[in-house]
């Protein structure tokens, strides 16, 4: 009878220790999921911020272009300043100049 129970104590440890081990198992997989969508999700994350960056370097590049622009905008402007100046004095020249002949022709 002594044998039977140890046998039995035996089976029943048995169990134990394989009812354990499967939930050691089972939170090792667990675990391993976890740590894998996390590992997939820190990857995404590096993806998106490389998209950002390299999208930052294109505005960036555009509002370069933009200020270069702006800047030539400006020297045309001051430049079509000066024509209108000048060709107010001429129109004030020949302003002149038309009134003088029609006092000759008189």
């Amino acid at each position: 009878m002594a044998a039977g129970g140890a046998a039995e104590a035996q089976a029943r440890f048995g169990h134990s220790v394989k009812g354990l081990l499967t939930e050691k198992v089972t939170s090792c997989g667990t675990d391993v999921i976890a740590l894998t969508k996390q590992v997939l999700k820190g990857s995404r994350s590096a993806e998106l911020l490389g998209q950002a960056a390299r999208n930052m370097v294109l505005q960036e590049d555009a509002i370069l272009h933009s200020e270069d622009s702006l800047r030539k905008m400006a020297i045309i402007t001051t430049h079509l300043q000066y024509q209108q100046e000048a060709i107010q004095k001429n129109v004030e020249q020949s302003s002149n100049l038309r009134d003088q002949l029609s006092h000759l022709l008189k």
